[in-house]
This record gives C-alpha cells, sequence and structure tokens, in this order.
C-alpha cells in the first residue's frame, strides 16, 4: 500500500472506530433502558453477598450471636451474667420432674425477644456503672425484673429485683426500694412470708425518708403498708388454727396499724374486721364489739354493702353470746332491712332464721315460727338447697314447740275451754287415723 492510501485509510479508520464505539455505546444503553428488571436483578445480587460476620449470625445459635455480640461490645459483666442465667435455666429445666410446668416451658436459650431485652439492659446498666451512676444501674435491673412478668419468669424477676436492690449499698435509691416492695408482694404470693415482711419492713423504711413514688405514681410507703397489712393478716393463720389467740392478736394490731396508715379504707376496714373476729373467738366480746363498730362505720361511709352485711353478722353473734338479745335483735332486724333493700336475698333469710332462734331461745314459739316461715320464704327463692332444708327444720320444729306449749297448757288449767280445746283435737286426730281427708293442719287450733 503507498503512503498515500496508508494516510487515508489512517484518517479513515479512527472515524469507523468512533463511529463503532459511539453506536456500542447507544445499543448499550438502549438495552440497559429496556431491560431495567434485568439490570437491577443483577445488581442486588451483586449487593446480596454475605459478609463473613453475617454467614456467622447464621451458621451460629441465637445465644451464641447474643453473648459474642456482648463481648465485642465490651459488657463482660453483662455477659456473665446472661451466661449465669442461661445454666440456671437449664439446671432447674433437669431438675424438674418429667412432664412437670418447668420442663414444658420453652428454653430461654430459644426464646429471642427475652435474651434481646435482657442483653439492653443488662448492658445499658453495666455503662452507667462504668460512670458511677447507681440510679440508672437500679433502674435498668428494675425494668428487666418487671418485663419478667409471667408466672414461669418468676425466678428471673427475682433475680433481677434481689439485683436492683443489692446496688443501693452504694446509696438509697427509688428503683432499689421498689424493687423490694414489688419483691415483698412476689414472696407473700409463693407464701415465703419471713422474707416478704422483711422486704416490705425495709421499703417502709427507705420510702418513709425518701418519699418516692412508684413507677406507677403510687406513693412508695402507702404501698409497702398494704403489703405488710397483708403479710401480718397472713402470718396470724397458723397462730389462730393453733387456737394461739395472743400471738394472732400481736400479728392482727400490727397489720391493722399499717393498714390504717395505708389511708385505704377497704384495707382498714378488713383488718378491723378481722380483730373482731379474733376476739369474738377468744371469748372477749366487748373488744370484738369494738372492732365490729369501726367496721360498720368504714363500710357505711363507703357505701359497701357487703362490708356491712357481714360487720352487722358478726356484730349481732357477738351481742347475743354476751347476754344481750333485745340488741341483737334490733342488730340482726337491721340486717335484714339492709338485705331486703339490696335484693340480697340469701343473706336476708338468714336474718330470719336467726331472729327466728333467738325468740325461740325466749320462748316465744309464735313469733318464732312467723319469722322463720318469712326466712323460708326468702330461701324458696333461691337454689340453695342447704338453706332452704334449714329453714324447713326450723319452721317444723318452732310449730311443734308451739303446739307442745299449748297442749300442756291446757292439761295443766283443766279449764272448760281447755278441755274442749283437747277433746276438738282428739276427735281431729282419730278422723286422720281412719284415712279422712281435712285440708287444716292439726296443729291450727293451739295458733
Amino acid at each position: 500500500m503507498s503512503s498515500a492510501a496508508q494516510r487515508h485509510a489512517s484518517l479513515f479508520l479512527p472515524e469507523m472506530m468512533t463511529s463503532r464505539r459511539k453506536r456500542r455505546s447507544t445499543q448499550h444503553r438502549m438495552k440497559q433502558e429496556e431491560e431495567p428488571l434485568q439490570t437491577g436483578w443483577a445488581s442486588d445480587k451483586w449487593d446480596q453477598t454475605l459478609t463473613k460476620a453475617e454467614i456467622t449470625l447464621f451458621r451460629s445459635s441465637l445465644k451464641q450471636n447474643i453473648c459474642v455480640e456482648m463481648l465485642r461490645e465490651g459488657f463482660h459483666r453483662s455477659f456473665s451474667e446472661l451466661f449465669f442465667l442461661l445454666n440456671s435455666d437449664q439446671d432447674r429445666r433437669a431438675a424438674a420432674e418429667p412432664g412437670s410446668d418447668v420442663r414444658l416451658q420453652t428454653p430461654l436459650d430459644e426464646q429471642r425477644d427475652k435474651l434481646e431485652t435482657i442483653r439492653l439492659h443488662l448492658s445499658r446498666a453495666e455503662q452507667a456503672e462504668r460512670t458511677g451512676s447507681w440510679c440508672t444501674v437500679c433502674e435498668q435491673r428494675l425494668i428487666l425484673g418487671q418485663y419478667f412478668s409471667a408466672p414461669e419468669d418468676l425466678w428471673l424477676s427475682l433475680h433481677f429485683y434481689h439485683s436492683c436492690a443489692d446496688r443501693e449499698r452504694e446509696g438509697s435509691w427509688r428503683p432499689a426500694s421498689e424493687a423490694r416492695a414489688c419483691m415483698a408482694e412476689l414472696y407473700l404470693q409463693q407464701g415465703e412470708l419471713e422474707q416478704a415482711r422483711q422486704q416490705a419492713e425495709l421499703c417502709v423504711k427507705q420510702a418513709e425518708d425518701g418519699g418516692w413514688l412508684d413507677s406507677a405514681g403510687r406513693p412508695l410507703r402507702l404501698r409497702a403498708r398494704q403489703a405488710l397489712w397483708r403479710i401480718y393478716s397472713r402470718l396470724a393463720d397458723a397462730p389462730l388454727d393453733a387456737a394461739d389467740y395472743s400471738e394472732a392478736l400481736t400479728l392482727l394490731h400490727k397489720g391493722h396499724s399499717m393498714a390504717a396508715e395505708s389511708e385505704d379504707k377497704h384495707i382498714e376496714g378488713e383488718a378491723s374486721y378481722r380483730l373482731g373476729l379474733t376476739y369474738q373467738s377468744a371469748g372477749d366480746h366487748d373488744a370484738a364489739r369494738q372492732f365490729f363498730n369501726s367496721c360498720m362505720q368504714i363500710y357505711g361511709t363507703l357505701q359497701d354493702v357487703d362490708g356491712l352485711v357481714k360487720s352487722y353478722k358478726a356484730m349481732a353473734k357477738s351481742i347475743e353470746s354476751g347476754g344481750n338479745l333485745h340488741e341483737a335483735v334490733q342488730c340482726l332486724e337491721t340486717l335484714a332491712d339492709i338485705s331486703r333493700s339490696n335484693g340480697l336475698q340469701h343473706h336476708l333469710a338468714d336474718a330470719y332464721l336467726r331472729l327466728g332462734k333467738i325468740y325461740c331461745a325466749k320462748g316465744q314459739s309464735q313469733r318464732a315460727c312467723e319469722l322463720f316461715l318469712q326466712g323460708y320464704q326468702a330461701a324458696s327463692e333461691l337454689e340453695d338447697v342447704t338453706l332452704l332444708q334449714r329453714a324447713q327444720v326450723s319452721v317444723a320444729v318452732a310449730r311443734a314447740r308451739s303446739l307442745i306449749r299449748k297442749y300442756s297448757a291446757d292439761v295443766e288449767a283443766a279449764s272448760p275451754g281447755a278441755l274442749q280445746r283437747l277433746l276438738a283435737w282428739k276427735e281431729a286426730r282419730v278422723r286422720q287415723e281412719v284415712g279422712t281427708e281435712s285440708t287444716d293442719d292439726s296443729s291450727t287450733a293451739w295458733y
């Protein structure tokens, strides 16, 4: 090829190459515009390439991932505590009976939400501990104790409440005192009364000094006093069962003091009622009446009908035991009025039957029979077979006593009128024996 031709080709070829490049570029751009989904898919595929750390998350267990994360972030104490709790869960499950509720529960190391919650708040507590923020440390542990509120998580709740209260060696903190109130309530539920009392008494002392409110905005000092009343009341059950009234009254008086300071009138009324019953069982009816009077005043102010009814019943029993039947009748008549006006048929029937019993004791069989009949009518409206049978027996006994008393009186009198009544009764009895039907009750001659 001549030099001129070569120069011409060299000028021509770059233009061709440039043109081809432009066409290819345009075609490539058009292809991208026509096939955006394919291009996006390729880009997504490239972006979805997993890292080594992400692969480890899939290959490792939930327990391993959370523990490694805590260690990577530098929370070694939190890791140790979580590892201890996981081992404790394994131990308690291994020690449980086959088929028990503990065995049927999902293991802690398989519950992501619980593990993540523990990791989060333990890490925050450890971070706060490093800076000396002890109130925050207690707050984070209190949150964990409240989080594990399900019955199967009671052991976790107590662990975190204890760890919260233990931090108060660095000072007195509101969350630590609230943790003690929570522990007192949990121990009371479990029947561990001495531990409950210990925690509640400490909480009362600390909350009194601090004037704190709990997480719900209630004064901690009042909450702890309410718990102490329930604890003392439960502690009194054992000596009451053993008829040790002295010990029972000592505990119940402590409980009554806590109830009075709790600013809860319902609790104060219940504490007074319990003391009244105990004095009643001990035979001190004067002291019992004082506390029953307190009950009636409190329940009357609260318009608590059920409280009033049980207070009047107990008061009537103490008055009757003291021998003042007239006052006992007045008390029971008030009880009957309250029951009738509030549609409490069961209590109304009981009041009438108790009134009839008092009139029987006073020798007024006619009035007793009337009251027993009223009790029977009230009991007939209920589905309480036992109460109905009791009313039927009471009516029958009252009628029999009335008949015998009047028959004996006629025999002793021996007057013409008395003799006529006796003869009439005898003739009626003869007709009944020979099968003569009679719609009249043979005892009506003496009513």
